[in-house]
């Protein structure tokens, strides 16, 4: 028979000035603020450093979704700390919390109790550092979370609609900390302990600052120094914004990276080379922190905070990929090499959540970034740490990569044997490309069809979440992605498994639409290939230049960064809901506008495809090469200024 836990508020962090004094503290070492609710879980970034900087004996609280908007009482109320202030947007980007792809504002927040909406800022990170500043100019503030992140060396802002330097020079900043920061808050507070002033902690590394442009770099003989095309170059030649976000990416996913640096003005960024990814021990030193993993109490009468929800009773495996998706940002957070927990650790995790006071036995996801990474790394990690390649399995698998899924198997189902689960899903995306590797050992191979047999018979709730973002080749390569037969290899795998086990689940696929290099016809093709395969699709969205992402830096710049090629790339409202409304070609209110577009370039292949009952105007159906067409429109990307 499973019990619950029973906490007490003081098994919270502190975020009150009461709550403050009821630990008997008349001062605090650190205070945290930031633009989500406060959850003590590992899935929410303030909770995990709160609590590992408790552990290492600070005095920590934290001050949730501060009211920027009045007399600032909430950045005042717990005064000044002995060390310094951290900041954080929240576990997103505030820009993508706010807004959609098409600019809209969006009606609710999930990360707010009962999701609403407007109690952050847009540029939360930025926002809350300078009031910090203004109010208490000689306490050090630091950053980090994915929006400091993301924005540490000049980037393109979607919202804005400009390129932006460092967030450092707008926030005010003392010290940026990237990525995960359990590893240079560490070594932060260490030195700080040993009388050492922040204002001299430059040579951290994973960690990033500003300082004089004419002085020196301090000196660190390990690291070699790579210099940046300064912001001002970027503002002027697109190209050379392009040049830089190769030498960002390549050094962000080193074993043993450069120093970068960059001038902005007058002033010289330095971006400090990443830490080597954490230990399985180091890692579960971070999961097993004392997380109460609810909400903070003040909660209860608010309403639901649905990002919890939605995450409550799952379990995040490991840390990192190495999928390299040119539209996605986990890489350049996370890093591409894997980290993953102990068994011991994962299966710890599943007890505590089965203690939960509203568990009903079902695990809604025993995944991570991808679901089925863990425990994956280079056979020869010598031969690691000498690559720069930006992804471990493409444009193919890389023969150093062991892709065994036989311990990713064992955790799903010694997870069924914990009592009180009656079933453990997967619902963090599967890489299927990885199933269906050609250079793989026979063990290996023998591992892939186990973990597809397993995952597809035990661990689908009804549906089962995959990613094959496009069905054109060429896009699918500007994506970094596998090529759409091996959609249909998974499929098939997928339906089969399903038969044998008489199971009625789905398999949803997801799409993009509008990435850079996918043009309309492309598009067309899409909504031909999924609609034979049986698909009315729904898991879909327009592609959103987000900070560090390749796919990003051609939206803005209109060259690959790789090979400095002009590429296409839809901009306008027009473009961008011409491609998206292919998704929909099942849909009364589009038929006859895609009838039009189709006939226009004399697509009649593809209007057959999609509406072949259709009374067919007399024309001459002449062949057109797929993907040669474009609607007219340029093939290069607009170059900004």
């Amino acid at each position: 028979m499973r019990t619950e836990k029973k906490y007490n508020l003081e098994d919270w962090l502190p975020i009150s000035a009461k709550e403050v004094a009821k630990r008997g503290w008349d001062s605090l070492d650190v205070i945290l603020f930031t633009g989500d609710a406060y959850v003590d879980h590992p899935s929410f970034g303030a909770a995990v450093i709160g609590r590992m900087l408790e552990k290492h004996g600070l005095k920590v609280a934290l001050v949730p979704q501060p009211n920027w908007r009045d007399d600032l009482r909430d950045f005042k109320k717990l005064g000044k700390p002995n060390l310094f202030f951290g900041v954080t947007s929240g576990a997103m980007d505030s820009m993508v919390n706010h807004y959609t792809a098409n600019k809209r504002l969006r009606s609710d927040d999930a990360y707010t109790p009962d999701g609403r909406p407007g109690q952050r800022p847009d540029y939360a990170t930025t926002v809350y550092s300078k009031i910090l500043k203004e109010l208490f100019p000689d306490v050090p503030v630091v950053i980090g979370g994915i929006e400091a992140s993301l924005r540490r060396v000049t980037h393109y802002d979607y919202w804005a609609d400009e390129l932006k330097p460092s967030i450092l020079a707008d926030s005010r900043a003392d010290l940026l900390v990237y990525g995960m920061g359990e590893q240079p808050l560490l070594e932060l507070i260490k030195l700080i302990q040993k009388g050492v002033p922040l204002s001299s902690l430059k040579t951290i590394p994973q960690t990033a600052f500003l300082q004089d442009r004419y002085v020196d770099l301090p000196k660190n003989k390990n690291w070699k120094d790579l210099e940046l095309f300064s912001h001002e170059d970027c503002l002027e030649e697109p190209k050379k914004y392009a040049q830089n976000f190769r030498h960002v990416e390549e050094e962000s996913n080193r074993w043993n990276a450069a120093r970068l640096h960059q001038n902005i003005g007058d002033q010289k960024l330095v971006i400090n080379p990443p830490y080597p990814p954490m230990t399985t021990g180091e890692l579960d030193e971070s999961f097993d922190l004392p997380y109460t993993r609810l909400p903070h109490p003040r909660y209860q009468k608010k309403g639901s905070i649905p990002a919890f929800e939605m995450i409550k009773f799952s379990v995040n495996m490991h840390r990192g990929c190495f999928g390299g998706c040119s539209f996605c940002t986990i890489s350049a957070h996370q890093g591409k090499f894997i980290a993953s927990r102990s068994k011991e650790s994962i299966l710890k995790e599943v007890k505590d959540i089965t203690e939960m006071p509203d568990f009903k036995g079902y695990l809604s996801d025993l995944g991570g970034p991808s679901a089925n990474m863990y425990k994956m790394e280079g056979k020869d990690l010598n031969i690691c740490k000498r690559c720069t390649r930006p992804s471990c399995i493409f444009p193919n698998i890389c023969t150093n990569l062991n892709t065994d899924h036989s311990p990713i198997t064992d955790i799903y189902k010694s997870a069924h044997k914990i009592e009180g689960v009656k079933k453990a899903f997967v619902g963090s995306g599967v890489r299927y490309d990885l199933l269906y590797n050609r250079m793989a050992s026979s063990e290996e191979q023998k591992s892939h069809k186990e973990y597809t047999e397993e995952l597809i018979k035990w661990h689908v709730s009804g549906r089962l979440k995959v990613a094959p973002e496009h069905t054109s080749d060429q896009v699918l390569n500007v994506m970094r992605k596998p090529s759409f037969k091996l959609f249909h290899k998974f499929k098939d795998d997928f339906e089969r498994v399903n038969a044998s086990n008489n199971l009625n689940q789905q398999i949803i696929p997801y799409f993009i639409s509008s990435h850079p290099g996918s043009e309309e016809v492309d598009m067309a093709d899409l909504a031909c290939q999924t609609k034979e395969l049986g698909f009315n699709l729904e898991q879909v969205q327009d592609f959103t230049p987000t900070p560090m992402t390749v796919a990003t830096v051609i939206y803005y710049s209109g060259y690959h960064p790789y090979t400095l090629e002009e590429m296409y790339t839809a901009r306008s409202k027009n473009e961008k809901l011409n491609q998206r409304m292919y998704f929909f070609w099942y849909k009364s209110e589009f038929k006859q506008k895609i009838e039009n577009r189709l006939k226009q370039i004399r697509r009649f292949d593809l209007l057959d495809i999609l509406f072949p009952h259709q009374e067919k105007a007399k024309h001459n159906k002449k062949e057109v090469p797929k993907h040669k067409t474009n609607f007219s429109k340029p093939k290069t990307g607009k170059k900004r200024r």
